[in-house]
């Protein structure tokens, strides 16, 4: 391996990298592997040899993309003490997230879009939505909030809500809107 290959990474990461700005730019579908590879600087056999296929290294983009939010978010809820900040700490990352120059979008929203209803790339979308879905569960379950299913399930109606308003209306303070919501509903759950 030469200095140069050593710095920019194996051929896997720089083939997830490429893979990563790519296809959160213009899509799964409008880029095609040979682009992807070109892209990585590697040879089309180190495609194969470390993903075997275009949708196992579609899968393994919105994993990454999956365990970074997590961490963002896992890094944030560290400092948080209670329930009710835990999710409004959620909305703060977003919020932060969809203030990103370069943020297009929900990276899952749109590749689900573009793929097949099964197999490894819905598995990997599905996981990232019950993720997060059981995030504010946990959430609203320590504050004692009755019924937390419904109420978990509009906190993440707000957090997609927000992600479309950001993309689309090209509005950065969705989030924080989203984040207003959230805390009416999350202290309307909390009265005793």
């Amino acid at each position: 391996m030469s200095a140069k290959t050593s710095e920019r990474g194996s051929a896997r990461e720089r083939l997830l990298q490429a893979a990563g700005e790519l296809f959160y730019e213009d899509g799964v579908n409008s880029v095609g592997i040979d682009r992807v590879i070109e892209h990585a600087g590697v040879a089309k056999a180190s495609l194969y040899s470390s993903f075997g296929s275009k949708e196992e290294l579609v899968r393994a983009y919105l994993q990454a993309r999956h365990e970074r939010r997590r961490e963002r978010i896992q890094i944030k809820l560290a400092t948080c003490h209670t329930p009710r900040e835990r999710v409004l700490g959620i909305f703060d990352v977003l919020g932060e997230i969809t203030a990103d120059p370069g943020f297009r979008g929900c990276a899952f929203v749109r590749t689900s879009a573009e793929s097949r209803s099964s197999g490894a790339v819905r598995e990997i979308c599905d996981e990232s939505r019950a993720w997060l879905r059981g995030l504010f569960r946990e959430c609203l379950s320590d504050a004692g909030a009755p019924n937390p299913d419904t109420l978990s399930q509009q906190l993440v109606l707000l957090y997609d809500g927000a992600i479309v308003s950001a993309q689309m209306d090209r509005d950065p303070t969705a989030a924080r809107a989203a984040r207003d919501v959230a805390l009416a509903l999350f202290d309307a759950a909390a009265r005793p």
